[in-house]
Order: C-alpha cells, then structure tokens, then sequence
C-alpha cells in the first residue's frame, strides 16, 4: 500500500541499522516457575530443527525436571560463576559467545546484576551487546522485575525487588510473549517440589500470585495495544481499533469537575482504558481566584489517578462539540465523558446545545453522561461507599439448601479452560501436553474430543492418551460424529479433554452445543479440561466483529469462563502465528493465502491479542475480588449499579445486550433490557424470543412493551428505568435521545455510538 512513497534519510538509516543487529525475544511471566525457561528452550530446539545456530548460555533450570528434559542436546557456552551472599551466580560469558558467533543466544534472567569487575554492571547491557554484534538473543523475565511493575507489585503484595530492568525495555524487543500460568498450577508446582521457593514467603500467596499474574497480563496488553496503535496508523486506518478504551472527560473549572473526573476515573479503571480530561478555556481572560483553586484541584486529582490532563482554547460556546470531538478523534478516545446539560429549552434553542452538537459530529464514540444528582443530594456529594458484606458467623448451621449446594460444588468435578486469541496458537497442543502429564502422576485421563485439524505437533502429543470414541448421528440422510457424552459419563475417567467449547452440535443431539455436554460432564464428578478462542465469547461478539469484520456464528455464555476453576491463556505474538500459517501448521496449504488475507490479517491478530489479555486480566480480577481482596489492580467498585438496556430497533439489539452485560458484569450490577416497539411488534417475535433468550442467557432480565406512538417511547423509558431504580441508562443514538436525556438527569446514560464496523478495518486516511 505504501510501497511507493520514498523513505525519508533516517528511515533509510534505520532499516540499514536493523539489518546489522540481532533480534531479541523476552519471555514474561508473573514469577519463577511460569514456564518461561522450559518454553524458551522448547524454541531453542524449534529453531535449531529449522537449521539455525543456538547456544545456551547462564541458563537456570533449577533442576526443574521437565525443564531440565528441554536441555536435550543444546549446545552450552559455559558461564562465569561467581559468589554472592553465599548463592551462586551465573554471568554470561561475553568473550567466549563472540569467538562462538552464535546466530541465537539462549539466557535467563534479564533482570540480573553482574559481578563488580564485569565489562557491563547489567545482563540487559550485555544482551544489547550482543544484539549491537548481530547476534539474537532469546530471554526472560518476571513481571516484578520490570520498572513499570516493580513499585505497583511492591504496593499490592510487598515483595521486595533487588534490581529491576528500565521501563523502555519490552520496547526493546521485536517481539514479547506472556507465558501464562494460574494460581493452582503454580501452588501445586510448588507442592511437588519443582519450584525453588518458600512456601510461606509472600511471592508465593495465593492472592499475591493472581495479582502478579494480572500485573503481567496487563503489561502485556498496554505493549500489544502500542504495536497495534502503531500498525494501524502505518496502514492509515481510522478510529478506535475495538479492543481497548479510552476515555475522555470535560471538565470545567467548577465544584463538580472533580466529581466528572472520579467517574471517568471509575470507568476507566473499571474497563481497564486510558484517562484523559480536557477543560476548555478562553486564554484571553486572566481566572478567577476560585477558577484558579479548581484548576489547582483538578489537575492535582488528575496526576493522581494517572490521567493525562490538557487545556484547549475556546473562542465561542458553539465551537465547543467541535473542539472535544476533534480531540477525541485524534487522541483515539472511545467514550467521551461529560455532564448532563442544566440549560432550558429556550437556552437550547437560542444557545445551541453542547451534547447535541456533539451527538450530531460523532459516529464511533459512545457519550456517557454523568447523573446529575447535585438537586438532590447536594452540590459536594461523592459516590456512596458500600459496606462491605462481612462473612457469615462461622458457628451459624447451615440450611438444607445450602448443605446440599455445598455437596454438589464438592461431587463436582474440575474445570479448566484454555483460551487463546485465535485458532492456530496452541491450546490443544497445551491441553494434551498437561493431559500426558496428569497420566503420568497416575490420574486416569483420556480424551472425550479432539479436534487435530491434522496439524503433526498436535498429532504427537497425544502420546498415551485414550480416545473415547465418538457417537454416530444420522442427520438429513448424512452420518455424523459428535462427542459421545454417554460414553464418558459410562468410562468415568478422573479427567477428560474437550478441544473447542463453542461447537454446534449436529441436530438431533441431546444438547445444542458442546458446552452444555461439558457441563453435564462437570455434574457427573468428572473433570474437564477444555479449549476456546476468545472471539467465541458471547459478549465479545460485536467488538470481534468490530475488529475483523467478520461475525463469529459459534459462541459461549461468558458464564462458562466464570464457571471455570481455572482459566489459562496461551499467548503467541502476530508475526509467529502467521509464520505457523504459512508452514501449514494451522490450515491445510490451500487456504493458507485466504487465511493471511482475512482473518489473520496482521492488524486483527494484533487487537484479538489485546482483547484476549485483557479478558484474561479481568477474569483475573474478578476472582481476586470475590476473595474480598481489597487490592487487585482495578480495586473494588463501591457503588451499587442497576443497569437498564433500551432498545427500539431489532437491528442494533444484540450489540446493546451485549454492551449491557459486559457493564453489568464489570459493576457488579443487576441489568435490565426493555425493548419498546411502536404498534404491534407481531412481525419481531421470533426476532425478540431470540434476544429474551441472549439476555437470560448472560444474566440479564427481559422487558417487552407497545406503545401506540414513537413520542410516547422516552417518557415510558424513563418511567421504567426509574421503577427498577437503574443508576445508568443505556440507549442507541437515536431519534429518541434528545427527548428521553431531560427526563434521565439524576441517572448516568450511556449513549452508544453509531458505529460502522467496517470503518475500522477499511477507511484510510483522506
């Protein structure tokens, strides 16, 4: 696309500079015994099988059994040790890798300090040494090891960090990769010894490990996001990319600015986005001496809840929609912040209004308007702080209810789920590996549905385990093969492998899709193990197809994540899934080339990437907080919400259900969904059965009401919005709007924007 346009002397410079300088990959993880050695040492020998030159070099296995199996045949350059308060050390041996010349270098520890007569006081400096000298470098490091997490993990769990690595560094690499690893999977490594590491030390709480790991799931999505800012600005594509928030907030110098601030602050937070407030200001004018306070205030708060704070000029008020709108789009905003107008009618009509103006120039930015609740609580009121439920009295007996619930969660078997961002990036690969490892510690284990694709690496990893053949179904004269549910449930093995949750069964199946079989697998007391792509998710539906312009047909409740008593994420940069499509690795050859120009187009395996982090982070935090855990990383949300979903049109249904429970799920609040139809809604009802049922399905609670006309629709809303006591409206930008915003001021209302899915993935820049 840009294979015309003449590169400028210091990109020339640039492209000549890489072409002299190795590359370098880093291995994150939340802390020691992740994984990261063992998988960087698996590419070792992926690479040396391709004909590449790697060595090892300061490797630390810890004697970890299947780490130390990864050493095979690798060729060693021996290290330098060294003494340091009675515990060895391990520096590279920079002299000894030159004379070598290895194409690839394999070390741990990024974060290490090197001995006092070294020739570099850091292994960072070394490694850049060694890329300066055309030599890659393979490494690894834990997410507290890093400047940027460093004091937030000292603040959340208090361990202590002897030497962290700048914060410049993940930008350092051509390519990061998370390996992800649960609470349980590194408690149990622990339990059997494989983990160098006190069991009572703070590093290895429960708690602290989930926090760490959402810290590096986090981390990982913020540098996953800049790749793809960067992408699509090189591709000259327009508007938010889908897979993260960023929220703008106006806010003038006045008493309720600071309250605009902590809400969009809250959201931010809650939705894991960027926050930025901007106030409007006529620099020709000297402040007033409390305007003056205000701005001290605010830009004080601002500073201390992360946000970035600017000032834009302002001429006249009917420039103001422009003004924000414009730097929203600039800045990529993805919900712009403000408050409810106070203005009357009249001043509307002769003044112009700010939200309608700004209503009118967007089309891919929801507008949140902030409950105006100053009439009625009083001008400095803050957000109310809930109580937090304390625990029932322990000595209290339980009722029958609850000792049977009790005894059913117990008989219940385990559930395990691995998610990934895309087809192709190694979940079933990773579930068979874990399946063999069970077996070998002696737990039946055996396969109930796999799904091969006939990739070979997947193929061999299924080793000793059993296959409980599948059962036959005849459907439409044709015989097909599902999972045999049956089967399973009749074998009773301890745990069984279920490849691709969101599957549609065959009709004439018992159930309709493969993740009601699961559960009913679940119930019997045996355990799952089990693989899904993120795009299969039922509340992501729309923002995967925001992404990709294509619409996933096959879904998932969100519940059955939450169901999950583990949930894993297999991470794997863009560039190396694509290089596995083109080797034939995910699809047969034939549709390798329709694959790389569709679906896994670099710019949508990059945002599906962000939004499988970040899903992950948030289920993170969501099992933190049902622990009362006062600081994960988003914190708790102290407000008591009711969410109310208002539809009018079939077409934009499912996307606002969607939108409901994702905010409803994030807040911790109850939902509603009202849909109002004009006359009789006859012709809708196969359509609204379908949309009662998505919304039962995540959680939410139906409405359905006609109204003889469409002037009747705002005040009806309204009505029942107020009835259900919702603290937030959420609505379709409309004709309606206008009319329902006056009767809606003491709530919050989520206007959601008009948005062309196929903006995003296809304007360029004019």
């Amino acid at each position: 696309m840009d294979g015309f346009k003449r590169k400028t002397p210091e990109e020339i410079l640039l492209s000549i500079s890489k072409l002299h300088r190795g590359s370098l990959k880093i291995y994150i993880g939340a802390v020691s015994g992740s994984g990261k050695t063992y998988h960087m040492l698996r590419e070792g020998h992926n690479l040396r099988q391709q004909g590449i030159d790697v060595v090892i070099c300061a490797v630390s296995t810890l004697q970890r059994p299947e780490t130390v199996e990864q050493l095979g045949d690798l060729e060693r350059v021996p290290s330098i040790h060294w003494m340091k308060d009675g515990t060895e050390q391990k520096d590279l041996n920079l002299d000894a890798l030159m004379q070598r010349n290895p194409e690839v270098v394999l070390v741990d520890g990024l974060a290490h300090l090197n001995r006092p007569d070294a020739r570099f006081p850091t292994r960072l400096d070394d490694i850049k040494f060694l890329l300066a000298n055309n030599i890659s470098v393979i490494t690894t490091v834990n997410v507290y090891e890093l400047a940027e997490a460093m004091e937030v993990a000292h603040k959340l769990t208090g361990i202590e960090v002897g030497h962290c690595v700048p914060s410049d560094t993940l930008e350092l690499a051509d390519e990061v990769r998370l390996i992800d690893a649960t609470p349980e999977m590194i408690l149990n490594r622990l339990e059997e010894g494989h983990l160098k590491g006190n069991k009572d030390s703070a590093l290895f709480k429960r708690g602290n490990l989930g926090v760490l790991r959402e810290l590096a799931l986090r981390l990982v999505a913020e540098d996953v996001n800049d790749s793809l800012e960067a992408h699509r600005e090189q591709m000259g594509i327009l508007g938010p990319s889908g897979a993260t928030e960023r929220i703008l907030v106006t806010a003038q110098y006045h008493w309720n600015g600071s309250i605009y601030v902590r809400r969009g602050q809250q959201i931010a937070k809650r939705l894991n986005g960027d926050l930025h407030v901007v106030t409007l200001r006529k620099f020709n004018k000297p402040l007033s001496k409390e305007a003056s306070a205000f701005r001290r205030s605010i830009m004080k708060l601002v500073e201390k809840v992360g946000g970035k704070f600017d000032e834009l000029p302002l001429r006249f008020r009917r420039c103001i929609p422009k003004a924000l709108v414009n730097y929203a789009i600039h800045h990529k905003v993805t919900r712009i912040v403000l408050g409810h107008s106070k203005q009357t009618k009249w001043q509307t009509l002769w003044q112009g209004s700010v939200i309608n103006g700004i209503l009118k120039r967007v089309k891919n930015i929801d507008v949140f308007l902030v409950a105006d609740r100053a009439s009625r609580d009083g001008e400095r009121i803050l957000p109310a702080h809930m109580q937090v439920s304390k625990e029932p009295y322990k000595y209290k007996r339980l009722s029958k209810q609850e000792v049977q619930a009790k005894i059913e969660k117990i008989k219940r078997g385990r559930f395990k789920v691995y998610i990934g961002a895309a087809p192709g990036v190694g979940k079933t690969y990773t579930m068979l590996r874990e399946g063999n490892d069970l077996l070998k510690k002696g737990i039946d284990v055996k396969i109930g549905l796999l799904e091969t694709h006939g990739r070979k690496g997947t193929i061999e990893q299924i080793g000793e385990l059993a296959v409980i053949p599948r059962a036959e179904i005849t459907y439409q004269g044709v015989r097909l093969e599902e999972m045999d549910t049956e089967a399973i449930i009749k074998a009773r093995p301890e745990v069984i492998l279920v490849d691709e949750l969101a599957h549609s069964n065959v009709p004439g199946s018992k159930y309709k899709k493969r993740y009601e079989d699961v559960l009913e697998i679940l119930e019997a007391g045996i355990s799952v193990i089990a693989t899904v792509n993120v795009q299969h998710l039922e509340s992501l539906n729309d923002a995967v197809e925001q992404i990709t312009g294509i619409r996933v047909r096959e879904t998932v409740p969100d519940s059955i994540l939450r169901a999950a008593d583990e949930v894993q994420l297999i991470d794997v940069a863009p560039e190396a899934l694509q290089l596995r499509m083109r080797e034939g690795k995910i699809y047969a050859m034939i549709k390798v080339d329709q694959a790389l120009n569709n679906f896994f187009k670099t710019g949508n395996l990059i945002a599906l990437r962000e939004l499988a982090l970040r899903e992950i982070a948030d289920d993170v935090d969501e099992r933190l907080e049902s622990m009362e855990r006062k600081n994960s990383l988003r914190g708790p949300w102290r407000r008591k919400e009711v969410i109310y979903v208002c539809i009018t049109e079939i077409s934009q249904a499912d996307r606002l259900i969607r939108r409901g429970f994702r905010i409803a799920h994030r807040l911790k609040a109850a939902w509603y969904v009202s849909f109002i139809a004009v006359g009789s809604g006859e012709q809708w009802k196969p359509k609204l059965e379908t949309l009662e049922k998505l919304t039962v399905r995540l959680g939410g609670e139906f409405v359905y009401q006609e109204v003889m006309s469409r002037k009747a629709v705002p005040a009806v809303f309204a009505s029942q919005a107020s009835m259900a006591g919702a603290t937030q409206m959420i609505v379709w930008k409309d004709a309606t709007v206008k009319k329902l915003l006056p009767l809606a001021s003491q709530m919050d209302v989520l206007i959601v924007a008009d948005y062309d899915l196929w903006q995003s993935a296809g304007n360029k820049v004019k």
